[in-house]
């Protein structure tokens, strides 16, 4: 607002004026009251723009902290959602068991994918029981007779006896070590008296050593039993008053592994000409970080290896080329579909195990469930047919059909598990086309479980080539099993 002191007077000529001094002096009264009233006008303005302003910074201030409210709420429901929806185990989810809370192992060892067969427990109907058989070879034999006869009191020497029946009672030996001194002697020859030696000369200082039966069962105990070194050496000491340094449990291992390098190899060179290969990896702590151990396995054969990474460059490192010519089955890691695979075969007891969970999660709606029956169906006709090449296209149409569905008035997890299905349809029902490909990865995860135990026992392994010594080993172990031999016998060759 522009201020001027100067005023335009209009009169009329008409009207005559007799003092202008007065209304000069009116007209200024009136001008000083609308300029005190402009005044007021424009300091209420003033007010009100700054009261304006101020609102204004406290509507803005109050959007930020409502935007943060929003932003914490949101945290809170999603971990209040973990609380709300039903845990994650192994029954329903691939958290494994040794993660699993108590409450959840509690419902896994009373629950199964497996349905209801309506049959009672234990043997059926036509069941054909078992029994120890009598053994033909005995190391004692006791003959019990009466010695007075019960109804005359009279001696029973010498009286015809009669075979009643035969009891064997199996009992173990006293478990006591077996020392053997073996005396070693030099022979002067009579003739030359050159001083002749029938034994080689000695390696080590020490006059008493262990062999290999010593040595075979500390690393039966280890690698098979998955005891750690401490328990070893109290077993020995407390059954066989043995005591066994750590030390010496350490190097016999290592003994094993050498010689055992070229089964290793073999084994490998197998899995790399097999068609079909299950694939599998597990976290392991080892010195101090976390690792990473693989296992490469078929039907005859098992290789568990050390891996420092998740990558798939583990297998190509380990296999090369050898990985196009083969089918791999596995879970859904993207490391296994980043590798150039002949094809795959994705577990469907991985898929069996989340449409569980979501059966859990909403137990209103029909869609998982119809997913379940689907690929419990699939399994139902490969094992009804196990040497035939079924054709997978009428499985993958009813898969379609369920994948084309609209999940949107569900939980997004339900979204998320149609487009992870999606992903993979291709690989879901390959085990239809070809029966050498199993449906699922169960025995992957069963080679490599025995890892996760051996860490149970003992913690961690100290060093890389402890945790190599025992990969190896128990790559032996299994490929031993498979082919229906002994652990024990294995390991005993080995030394």
């Amino acid at each position: 607002m522009v201020k001027s002191n100067k005023f335009c007077i209009f009169v009329s000529v008409k009207q005559p004026v007799n003092d202008i001094t007065e209304v000069l002096r009116g007209l200024s009264a009136q001008i000083e009251s609308m300029q005190k009233t402009i005044d007021s006008q424009h300091a209420t303005i003033c007010q009100i723009n700054r009261n304006g302003q101020a609102q204004l910074r406290k509507i803005q201030s109050l959007e930020r902290m409502l935007k943060k409210k929003d932003k914490e709420n949101e945290e809170l429901r999603k971990r209040l959602s973990k609380y709300e929806e039903p845990p994650k185990n192994s029954g329903n989810s691939s958290t494994p068991p040794s993660k699993e809370q108590m409450r959840d192992e509690i419902v896994r060892r009373t629950k199964s994918l497996r349905k209801p067969s309506g049959r009672k427990p234990g043997g059926q109907p036509g069941h054909e029981g078992n029994t120890l058989e009598l053994n033909d070879s005995v190391d004692n034999i006791v003959d019990e007779k009466p010695g007075m006869c019960d109804e005359c009191g009279d001696s029973l020497d010498g009286c015809d006896t009669e075979l009643d029946y035969i009891t064997q009672i199996i009992s173990l030996p006293e478990l006591k070590p077996l020392i053997t001194e073996v005396r070693h002697y030099v022979t002067i020859c009579r003739t030359c008296g050159k001083r002749v030696k029938a034994h080689s000369r000695r390696r080590r200082s020490n006059a008493v050593v262990y062999d290999a039966s010593v040595k075979g069962f500390v690393v039966y105990l280890s690698t098979v039993q998955f005891l750690p070194y401490n328990r070893i050496a109290a077993f020995f000491k407390e059954v066989f008053g043995l005591e066994i340094s750590q030390g010496s449990m350490v190097n016999w291992i290592n003994e094993a592994r050498r010689s055992a390098e070229p089964a290793i190899e073999k084994i490998r060179e197998y899995i790399m000409q097999s068609p079909v290969v299950g694939f599998d990896e597990s976290g392991c702590y080892c010195n101090k970080r976390l690792d990473w151990a693989w296992i490469a396995q078929t039907v005859y054969f098992t290789l568990v290896f050390h891996g420092k990474s998740r990558k798939g460059q583990e297998l190509e490192d380990r296999f090369g080329d050898s990985l196009e010519r083969m089918t791999a089955v596995t879970d859904r890691h993207s490391a296994y579909f980043a590798l150039h695979f002949l094809n795959h075969q994705v577990c469907l007891a991985h898929l069996l195990r989340e449409c569980q969970y979501l059966n859990e999660l909403d137990k209103e709606q029909q869609w998982s469930g119809s997913v379940e029956s689907l690929f419990q169906e699939a399994i139902h006709e490969r094992n009804q047919k196990p040497t035939e090449s079924i054709d997978p296209q009428s499985w993958l149409d009813r898969l379609d059909n369920l994948i084309d569905e609209n999940l949107s008035r569900l939980n997004e997890k339900f979204t998320t598990f149609k487009n992870g299905l999606l992903k993979c349809r291709d690989y879901i029902f390959n085990f239809l086309r070809d029966p050498a490909i199993p449906p699922d990865n169960n025995a992957s995860e069963r080679g490599i479980r025995k890892l996760k135990i051996k860490l149970k026992n003992s913690g961690c392994f100290r060093s890389d080539l402890g945790a190599d010594a025992f990969m190896d080993l128990h790559s032996i172990v299994e490929t031993t099993k498979k082919h229906g031999n002994s652990p024990y016998n294995a390991i005993l060759a080995l030394l």
